[in-house]
């Protein structure tokens, strides 16, 4: 039996993850596709596909691509067991929706019940830990993981954005005579949007606009933007707006 494969596009459209992302994990070794043709084009199996949805697990519960690399190809690593520990998560994920649904629907009935426990994710964020500490105990003499534990000891404090960002923002804060919408700064952001989905979450343009937001609202983003150039932080938020807009 001919086994089947996917194109790039196709596997994106499947798994929600961007082409871009895709192109990156090839080009880091984290996921490369089982056949690539004569004019290189890629094309992916189910077994690839398989592989993709632990990588995205083992992001979720907090490892960068570089040790999820690792991870993955240590001969100690255990499929069944992930999946049963992804089924947990997801589980706890499904009730916890299914809570608040039944929230709403009493809200529409005119309860007037005024409860908060439905919005609780301590149970997921638990559990979530609780394998994240298991692949420690495991996978903890890395040299990835190792990289990562020196790492985050030094930017102790201030790893809400990582220095590759800094970078990013300081070439915006270069352009900011230039309006917003201009090529470069836009291929800036485009550039902030991917250094998200490679390095953290795959970041949407909607992930994106809340972000937008964020920069401007919040205390901490603002100042810190501000600290690279002043009024960074609104002339961000406008760009990401634009880059949005145009989809």
């Amino acid at each position: 039996m001919k086994k089947q494969l996917r194109t790039v596009n196709e596997t994106a459209k499947l798994t929600g993850i961007t082409i871009r992302a895709l192109h990156y994990y090839d080009e880091i070794g984290l996921l490369k596709p089982s056949e690539i043709s004569e004019a290189g084009y890629r094309f992916y199996s189910n077994e690839d596909i398989a592989l993709l949805q632990q990588i995205l697990f083992l992001k979720e519960i907090g490892f960068e691509l570089k040790q999820i690399k690792e991870i993955i190809n240590n001969p100690n690593f255990d499929e069944k067991i992930a999946l049963k520990q992804h089924k947990e998560i997801l589980i706890l994920k499904k009730n916890r929706i299914e809570n608040l649904i039944k929230l709403v629907d009493d809200k529409l009935e005119g309860d007037d019940n005024l409860s908060f426990s439905e919005f609780d994710e301590t149970d997921i964020i638990a559990k979530q830990e609780e394998y994240r500490k298991e692949v420690i105990e495991r996978f903890g003499h890395t040299e990835a993981y190792k990289e990562y534990e020196q790492r985050k000891s030094k930017d102790k404090g201030n790893n809400y954005i990582d220095k590759k960002a800094e970078d990013i923002f300081r070439k915006i804060a270069e352009h900011m005579d230039c309006p917003p919408s201009c090529d470069e700064v836009q291929k800036l952001i485009s550039q902030w949007k991917n250094h998200i989905t490679e390095n953290y979450y795959t970041c949407t343009n909607e992930i994106l606009q809340c972000l937008g937001l964020m920069y401007v609202e919040d205390e901490r983003f603002k100042k810190y933007f501000d600290n690279i150039s002043e009024n960074l932080a609104g002339y961000v938020s406008e760009a990401i707006k634009i880059y949005c807009d145009k989809g």
